[in-house]
């Protein structure tokens, strides 16, 4: 539950922490607006000491009874210098003057008189506007007259078309802080409700955030953490191998886990987060008595890995000594080095990058090695861009500078087989341009022939299985890579068995070694070569379509026995999830599929 628990907490907190920064930066914003002019006191004239009311006019009774009206509430009061009754009922009110009860109209002229005698500022009063309520008079139904002022501060003053009354002076900072206020309390509409439904949700999620926040912080310390090492039982961690023999036994302390427990005992596990449970390459294969899955455990690994008692180790805490089948542990603890030989642009953003090893490698088609990634600053212009791709990296957007602050390790896989190289790793490196580039594909396009490429492995399980059963490959993007490794091993070494290899990309510009693959088709008659163009506008007479879907009606609803074939599988996230969904709605069991994810 806790790894859902995070990826919910994180996605939550992306979505608040932006209203975060808008409720900080508007509240900053407004308290730093001058408070005078918010409230539109800079130009507005006090009103003044009202004269002795005369004795020449009417009296209330006597209005009262020259108006056939029903009247609710009648009031005396000054309309500039002329003495006024203010008359309500329960459908209008009006104005009437003192003398004589006539009816006085807020006109146009009036209202420009009365708004100049409430303006103290340089500006000149243009002509008067009639309008309903607005957002700048939303505490006043009524209708007013809006007469605006040409000073520096677009001071508008709104006169009331029924009492003649100076409703508001707004003006440029007014708006401004109101702009703020919207952002602030989340009322995009009247802006006045704090009740309203956003800023209750926004409020809830944020509760929701610190008590989901404190949870996580609970299940994610272990009390082990707080207490000296030195006061902390021994215990031992055994590497055996696939048939129990013990290979190296390490001393650890009760409460690390495995992952750190290896680390310390120089045998870095394959990882891109660092521990994180969040990448799933540090799975170890437990011996004997397997603890219980966690739910990091259920979320990354497969149900037939989990029963064949694969754990995360940096979600496995050692509590007892443990017997854990790690593969080939020379190659944890070993750190190779190589120089680069080639740097080959296969399309805008897909390189094959070649590094000959100091020491012979043995590799088998569909493993991976983890390149160290050390802290580095570049610049953009470090990158050779060959001159029929600045198109396509000019329509791309600006390049943010390349930079890595720690050094981190990245997974990739062999695109050939080492022996067709004469012994040297040959890596297809996906660039994703962009405000934030991958600090692992910002170093590899930086690197150049003679540089020096430090990495560990090989590592993972993705290979090809032993028969000869139909196979299908299925890729996309990087995932070219392992696919074309095993494919030139099958083919190297005779295989007979029909081979199709479907390979999906945006465009004909983004898809590397389309040649070579058409070679093998026209050389090989049980090769199988398919081209799946996600955008295909303009490419002859290719149809829009992604991969998953062309291998459905391409091969897989006309073929006489899905069950008979295997499936390897390697691409973007969003590809590899939709083509296993793909294939287990039509009944292929897992057995049947191989797959990287790129543990991303």
């Amino acid at each position: 539950m806790s790894h859902w628990m995070r990826r919910l907490h994180k996605w939550a907190g992306l979505i608040l922490a932006i209203q975060f920064v808008l409720w900080m930066s508007s509240g900053v914003m407004m308290s730093l607006l001058d408070a005078d002019k918010v409230a539109g006191r800079e130009f507005r004239v006090k009103p003044p000491v009202p004269p002795a009311w005369p004795r020449d006019v009417l009296s209330t009774d006597a209005v009262l009874a020259a108006t056939k009206e029903s009247i609710m509430t009648i009031s005396s009061g000054w309309l500039l210098d002329q003495p006024v009754y203010r008359l309500q009922n329960g459908e209008r009110s009006w104005l009437v003057r003192a003398s004589d009860a006539t009816a006085v109209m807020v006109d146009a002229q009036l209202a420009a008189r009365i708004a100049r005698a409430s303006y103290s500022g340089p500006g000149k009063a243009g002509s008067p506007r009639l309008q309903e309520s607005t957002l700048e008079t939303r505490n006043h139904k009524e209708p007013a007259w809006r007469i605006d002022f040409d000073d520096a501060d677009e001071t508008s003053v709104y006169v009331s078309s029924r009492s003649g009354a100076v409703l508001e002076h707004r003006n440029s900072t007014w708006r401004l802080f109101d702009l703020f206020w919207m952002l602030h309390i989340m009322d995009y509409s009247e802006r006045t409700n704090f009740n309203n439904p956003l800023l209750v949700s926004s409020a809830i999620g944020g509760l929701w955030m610190a008590l989901t926040g404190v949870w996580l912080l609970f299940v994610s310390v272990r009390l082990a953490e707080f207490v000296p090492s030195r006061w902390r039982r021994s215990r031992t961690v055994n590497l055996v191998d696939t048939s129990g023999r013990r290979q190296r036994s390490v001393d650890v302390v009760q409460g690390d886990t495995v992952f750190q427990a290896l680390a310390r005992s120089g045998l870095q596990l394959p990882s891109n987060c660092g521990g994180g449970q969040s990448c799933g390459l540090c799975e170890v294969r437990c011996v004997g008595n397997v603890p219980e899955p966690t739910s990091a455990d259920r979320a990354l690994l497969s149900p037939s890995k989990l029963e064949a008692g694969y754990r995360l180790a940096c979600n496995l805490p050692v509590k007892r000594s443990l017997d854990i089948d790690v593969g080939d542990a020379t190659a944890l603890a070993a750190e190779r080095a190589g120089v680069v030989t080639s740097v080959k642009p296969l399309s805008p953003f897909l390189r094959e990058i070649t590094v000959r090893p100091n020491a012979p490698v043995a590799c088998r088609p569909g493993a991976y090695v983890q390149v160290h990634v050390p802290a580095y600053e570049r610049d953009a212009s470090d990158l050779e861009i060959p001159e029929d791709h600045h198109e396509d990296w000019r329509t791309a957007g600006t390049l943010a500078a390349l930079a890595n602050d720690a050094p981190v390790r990245r997974s990739y896989s062999v695109a050939v087989p080492l022996e067709r190289r004469d012994g040297q790793l040959t890596f297809l490196v996906r660039f994703i341009p962009g405000p934030r580039p991958g600090r692992g594909s910002g170093y590899m396009y930086t690197l150049k022939a003679g540089d020096e490429l430090r990495f560990s492995g090989p590592f993972g399980d993705f290979a090809l299985k032993t028969g000869t059963r139909e196979k299908v490959f299925i890729g996309g993007g990087a995932g070219m890579a392992p696919l074309r490794a095993m494919i030139h091993e099958l083919l190297a070494k005779g295989a007979i068995e029909p081979i199709h290899f479907w390979y999906g990309a945006r465009s004909r510009r983004d898809a590397p070694y389309v040649e070579e693959m058409r070679d093998f088709a026209s050389k090989y008659p049980n090769f199988h070569w398919h081209l799946v163009l996600s955008e295909a506008a303009g490419e002859g007479n290719a149809r829009s379509r992604f991969v998953h879907e062309a291998v459905l009606e391409g091969l897989l609803r006309t073929h006489s026995d899905i069950s008979s074939l295997e499936f390897y599988v390697c691409g973007p996230p969003a590809m590899l999830s939709a083509t296993r969904q793909m294939l287990r709605a039509l009944g292929v069991e897992d057995a049947q599929v191989a797959y990287d994810d790129f543990k991303i």
